[in-house]
């Protein structure tokens, strides 16, 4: 007889424990995945790229397209993205990074081909709902194999107990963007690039509140993403739309934030406060204040980003915050509302996409799955 007859009738392997736990923007951080910059190659020309950034990085994309960004955009954002790591693990937090990868590759679908960007912004690739994450499907052909660079560690976290998915990969023909689009101008009703032609998301046009999420349409999410996020995730979660008024909009983390149980940030340029989901009715709404200018001039040239990357902040727990060192007044507001804000330096990073918020995927905070608004 052998041992394995010997076992138990009925017995089962300890059940795994998985390491992706997330369910809201705020609970105690414990681990993080952190982008990279390695690799990092200006965007390859196309309609989605150069109408969602300003008009002058998108003279400065299009005229690098495909080629390595500069030493001299590099070497200061990767300082102060080695200063960012060892501040969140200074904080007691597990730091994991993507594999450093040669982005400037070409690669090939049947119907067009491009060189990639960069792993700098794990938030738009990865979107983590409690114990599963999700590759999305993001609209810009040059970031098509981009989640391929976070593939040792999804294996890793699914091998430990993670529940990982992906939605249907686009196919990113011409069908999906409108060629006639242009931005509205103001007081134009909105339009956007994006047709309904398939599901396309980015992870960044929505943050997480418990069993209730809010997203934007913008010009990398259509309608077709809302709702398939809103059907795999199914009954036990709510999906709100955050009207944007922003022109070209892209991202939420610019645009809207939760910030802790009862606390919305808000954009007052781009969000109409009568205008907000019901839902947030006793929620206290909090007006970001306009940022302090960016006088770098080769920042002015080359960010990716708008002036209100000010508000693309990343919750520790439900008081203290990793902040823009630079933006004083965001530092100054979120202490006026009772958070506890940490000054650290990421400006360099607007080049590649994003600061702290977009920077970060946060895979496990410490606390359960809760709704903390009225069913």
């Amino acid at each position: 007889m052998n041992d394995a007859s010997k076992a138990p009738v009925g017995g089962a392997a300890e059940p795994l424990r998985s390491p992706v736990a997330s369910h809201n923007e705020w609970d105690p951080l414990e681990e993080v995945v952190v982008g990279r910059l390695d690799g990092a190659t200006t965007p390859s020309r196309h309609s989605v790229v150069s109408c969602n950034v300003p008009p002058w990085a998108a003279r400065f994309q299009w005229l690098t397209a495909g080629f390595r960004y500069p030493r001299a955009l590099i070497e200061p954002a990767q300082r102060e993205l080695d200063q960012f790591v060892s501040l969140l693990q200074s904080l007691g937090i597990t730091v994991t990074r993507p594999d450093a990868v040669d982005h400037r590759q070409r690669f090939s679908t049947p119907n067009w081909s491009s060189r990639g960007f960069c792993n700098t912004c794990p938030r738009d690739s990865l979107l983590v709902i409690g114990e599963e994450i999700i590759e999305t499907p993001m609209a810009w052909p040059c970031r098509y194999f981009e989640t391929h660079s976070y593939r040792a560690l999804l294996k890793d976290y699914f091998r430990r107990g993670a529940r990982w998915s992906a939605a249907p990969k686009p196919q990113l023909t011409d069908a999906l963007y409108d060629p006639h689009y242009r931005p509205p101008r103001p007081g134009e009703p909105m339009r956007y690039l994006l047709t309904e032609f398939e599901p396309v998301f980015d992870a960044a046009d929505f943050v997480r509140a418990g069993r209730d999420l809010f997203v934007t349409r913008s010009n990398v999410t259509n309608r077709m993403g809302i709702e398939w996020v809103r059907r795999h995730l199914g009954p036990d979660y709510r999906v709100h739309e955050i009207e944007s008024r922003c022109r070209t909009p892209m991202h939420i983390d610019t645009t809207f934030l939760v910030l802790a149980p009862g606390k919305a940030l808000i954009n007052p340029e781009y969000v109409d406060v009568d205008r907000l989901p019901d839902v947030l009715s006793s929620w206290d709404i909090l007006v970001a204040p306009q940022p302090d200018p960016i006088r770098d001039p080769l920042l002015r040239l080359t960010s990716l980003c708008g002036k209100w990357l000010s508000m693309n902040i990343l919750m520790i727990d439900e008081k203290r915050v990793i902040a823009e060192r630079h933006h004083t007044t965001m530092l100054r507001a979120l202490e006026s509302w009772g958070f506890e804000p940490i000054p650290c330096d990421l400006l360099h990073y607007a080049p590649f996409g994003g600061s702290f918020h977009c920077a970060t995927l946060d895979v496990r905070r410490r606390g359960g799955l809760e709704s903390y608004f009225d069913r």
